[in-house]
């Protein structure tokens, strides 16, 4: 059913080593060790199964090109993730699925290979452990005679040729003669590799060579070769073609796959939901302490949006319990910033190690200084001559607080030691910083971090700023003694200039991400002086089309927080969602002009920006809410908000399917006397002529502005608007018309309307046609006609229509614009236009691109500039 290959049974002669290999993998697979921090329990150990939460894992990879800090990607995806998932545009994948054809994205009669992505953390290695695990116990993939397992770490320690054969009995040494009966039957192998990213080869399957050089080539299990070369042959298939092959990697390095021959794509996503409560209640046995932490992290924004990934949710798990269990820690604040998390983290484990501990300051600094160079490097595997480079001894690795911060792994010939996570790795540097004796170089070291472009310290600058609070610090100079004032105030300068240095350098997208991450040292700092005194009179801000994360908006929220007043707020196209709009809910009020288009807000959160309008210091002057996936069911929270917020003047809706019912509730709200809107924009929301007379019973109020872009009005709804601009009380200055299912039939509606405050009218991609440009003439040939700007673009005219027009060019005093471009106008108009329109001395611009003069009617046209002063002709491609 997974496989779908209708494999027989394993030969009688192998079962033997077959349940050998099972019975091994069982043992090695069915425990989970998780390190606590206590001294007395350092590592408990848990059953796979007891312990293990599922994971989401989605049938596709969204961007393999990814190269975010995994700190700052995927916080907010889950979100959209439900959404897509509930419209069955993503499938979510159990374990046991990896291999069904119907998730295969690229057929192959020689074997089937899978790729899983996901950030360090997320659970990629448990994953391979619980699948390893399950075939080994006969619950999945019993199509599969024989899986072996290898990590690339391990991989990293041999450094010769070797065969397949060899690498096998490597590090499973009880196959013996028996693997080359394996070989006679590929489609029965699995072969798992853990962690592409952590590979010291690179392998490249773009690289052509490997296909012809035949030091590169692996084409059977004796084959000796590099060991690159095994695994590019077995993925490509070359060796023993018909075994499957699953790859696991960071998003960082999935490039490196992109020519491979993957046939499933997959991601791990991590928690959602509830598996994040799950989550906790398996990892404290206290169920009172699992849901206070919880409650704790649920109610803290940037906490929350960590809890996708497990790691992370260990992290919290660690610094948070002891909050919750000992009475003599109720009354210390709780961590709510990612550095001041990470300082908790620290502080439990020196508390709990501190009478072990001898001179942890100058530990922490050499073990800083390593993890800097770590960084610098992108260095996550440290080895004993690494740690003897900085005067640590290997040998303190093997009991004491150390073995929390490094993990040892002797499971293979050469001794290795990482992080828990990088994340911590990245805060241990930070910390060096702060114990450096002489700190004279710290602002020239920040800021050639800062310079690499390509974010490998952006969460260490992060954590820098966030030490520099006495909130983050004062847990860790209880054991490690205070920090030098001076390296703090050379942080806080150092933070305070960049803002500044950024504020105004915002018109590339880099430019854009490098002010937003300034946010988050602010917000790390917590240092509200330092806020208010680099971002505290900034009046414009614009994110445009920079993707923001939950996390973004909390830290934007803050900040905002500590500005009086914001002019301009530009988050358009920075797909922020509901999720990331409720993080901003309490700033949106002190905005003068909001952009929010293209943001898929839906009408959930539009509900959530109605309570911000109906705040009473309400500040918000224009409002742009376009394409936003709004539906009629939000049209009732927004007529309440517009009708009482009297500082709003300018709103466009543009792009959502309101239709005819959604603006029948907002023309109540908009005849409210408290409400002051000006501008209107309800282009393309699908409004049809049975919302005309709404529409018209607003024209009397404060609104001189109406887009009624591409909807389907017709000459009927054109009747009913008609009849209200011809009131005396009707103040609509501009409206546009443009596609709106306009003919020769509403014309004479239309020129009725000439002569009252109407000035700018756009009847643009229309069907008008010659008999209908003849009513318009005559209506401006009148000496009360007040229209200023006139655009007949695209209404299938003729030169029949420009002797009419021309005609009342020559007494018109009032317009000033005329576009009668995508026509069918010809040279036999260019004489009347060329007698004409010079004469006619208010006229500025007239446009005629896309019509059929030929190059000399053009340049005819064209010449007419000369004429008068201050007349422009544009004939389209000619004016080039």
């Amino acid at each position: 059913m997974n496989v779908g290959r209708g494999l027989s049974e394993v030969p009688s002669h192998l079962k033997g080593v077959q349940q050998k290999h099972k019975e091994i993998l069982q043992v090695q697979t069915e425990t989970l060790k998780v390190n606590t921090i206590l001294i007395k329990e350092k590592v408990k150990i848990f059953q796979l199964n007891d312990r293990y939460a599922e994971l989401t894992i989605i049938s596709n990879v969204r961007d393999r090109t990814l190269v975010e800090h995994e700190l700052l990607a995927r916080g907010r995806d889950h979100e959209e993730w439900r959404e897509r998932h509930l419209r069955i545009e993503l499938e979510k994948i159990r374990i046991d699925q990896l291999f069904q054809s119907s998730f295969s994205w690229r057929k192959s009669k020689s074997g089937s290979s899978a790729a899983v992505s996901g950030v360090p953390g997320i659970g990629k290695t448990t994953m391979v452990k619980k699948i390893v695990y399950d075939w080994a116990t006969g619950k999945i993939y019993p199509d599969f005679q024989f899986v072996f397992s290898f990590k690339f770490q391990d991989l990293n320690t041999i450094n010769c040729r070797i065969n397949l054969r060899n690498l096998i009995l490597f590090f499973y040494p009880y196959f013996g003669n028996v693997l080359g009966e394996l070989w006679k039957n590929p489609e029965g192998l699995l072969f798992i590799f853990d962690g592409l990213d952590e590979f010291k080869d690179r392998i490249d399957f773009a690289d052509n060579l490997r296909n012809t050089e035949p030091q590169f080539m692996c084409t059977g299990p004796e084959c000796w070769c590099e060991v690159s070369d095994i695994v590019y042959s077995l993925i490509q298939h070359k060796l023993l073609p018909g075994c499957s092959v699953l790859v696991t990697s960071r998003p960082t390095a999935l490039h490196l796959l992109e020519k491979a021959e993957i046939s499933v794509w997959a991601e791990i996503l991590g928690f959602v939901g509830d598996e994040r409560k799950e989550y906790f209640n398996k990892f404290f046995e206290d169920q009172a302490v699992a849901a206070a932490v919880f409650k704790h992290v649920e109610e803290n924004e940037i906490l929350y949006t960590m809890c996708y990934n497990p790691s992370y949710c260990w992290i919290l798990g660690l610094s948070l319990g002891p909050f919750f269990k000992q009475r003599d820690r109720k009354h210390q604040q709780l961590p709510k910033t990612i550095t001041q998390l990470y300082s908790y983290y620290i502080y439990n484990i020196l508390k709990n190690h501190s009478r072990e501990i001898e001179s942890p300051h100058d530990v922490f600094l050499k073990l800083g200084e390593m993890a800097f160079t770590g960084v610098s490097e992108k260095k996550v595997v440290f080895r004993n001559g690494d740690l003897i480079k900085y005067n640590l001894q290997p040998s303190q690795f093997l009991s004491g607080f150390l073995m929390e911060l490094l993990e040892r792994d002797d499971s293979v010939q050469s001794v290795v030691y990482t992080f828990p996570h990088l994340t911590i790795q990245e805060f241990v540097a930070a910390l060096a910083q702060f114990l450096t004796p002489n700190p004279k170089d710290i602002q020239k070291l920040l800021s050639e971090a800062d310079s690499e472009k390509d974010g490998r310290f952006e969460i260490f600058l992060r954590f820098v700023a966030g030490l520099s609070s006495p909130q983050s610090a004062r847990p860790l100079e209880e054991f490690l003694s205070p920090f030098l004032h001076q390296t703090t105030c050379r942080v806080i300068d150092w933070v305070k200039e960049k803002v500044k240095g950024q504020i105004g350098n915002t018109d590339t997208k880099t430019g854009k991400r490098n002010f937003q991450n300034t946010f988050h040292y602010l917000f790390e700092s917590q240092n509200k002086a330092l806020a208010q005194a680099t971002v505290g009179s900034v009046e414009t801000l614009a994110f445009i089309g920079l993707r923001l994360t939950p996390i973004d908006c909390v830290v934007l929220s803050h900040v905002l927080g500590l500005c009086d007043t914001i002019k301009y707020l530009d988050l358009n196209q920075c797909n922020i969602q509901c999720e990331g709009l409720q993080r901003l809910e309490n700033i949106l009020y002190k905005c003068q002009k909001l952009r929010l288009s293209y943001n898929n807000l839906r009408d959930s959160g539009v509900k959530l920006l109605s309570a911000a309008l109906r705040s009473p210091g309400c500040k918000i002057q224009e409002l742009d809410l376009r394409n936003n996936n709004l539906t009629d069911s939000c049209a009732e929270d927004l007529a309440s908000a517009i009708s009482t917020i009297q500082s709003l003047t300018d709103l466009d809706l543009g792009g959502n399917r309101l239709g005819d019912s959604g603006v029948k509730l907002l023309s109540v709200a908009l005849r409210n006397l408290g409400c002051k809107i000006q501008t209107l924009s309800l282009e393309n929301t699908n409004l049809t002529d049975s919302c005309a007379e709404d529409l018209a019973s607003v024209f009397n109020r404060s609104l001189t502005e109406l887009n009624l872009t591409y909807n389907k009005l017709g000459d009927s709804g054109v009747k009913r608007l008609s009849a209200a601009l011809r009131g005396s009380d009707c103040k609509i200055q501009k409206l546009i018309l443009w596609d709106t299912d306009l003919t020769d039939s509403c014309a004479e509606d239309l020129a009725s309307v000439f002569n009252r405050s109407l000035t700018d009218l756009n009847l643009g991609n229309n069907k008008l046609g010659d008999s209908g440009v003849k009513r318009l003439s005559a209506a401006l040939r009148r000496s009360d006609c007040k229209i200023q700007i006139l655009n007949l673009y695209g209404n299938s005219l003729t030169d029949s229509c420009v002797e009419d027009l021309a005609s009342a060019l020559s007494t018109n005093r009032s317009l000033t614009d005329l576009n009668l471009g995508l026509n069918s106008l010809t040279d036999q108009s260019v004489p009347t236009l060329r007698r004409l329109v010079p004469t006619c001395r208010t006229l500025n611009l007239i446009e005629l691109p896309v019509n059929q003069f030929s190059f000399n009617g053009g340049n005819q046209l064209k010449s007419l500039q000369g004429t008068r002063s201050g007349l422009s002709v544009k004939c389209g491609p000619l004016d080039l």
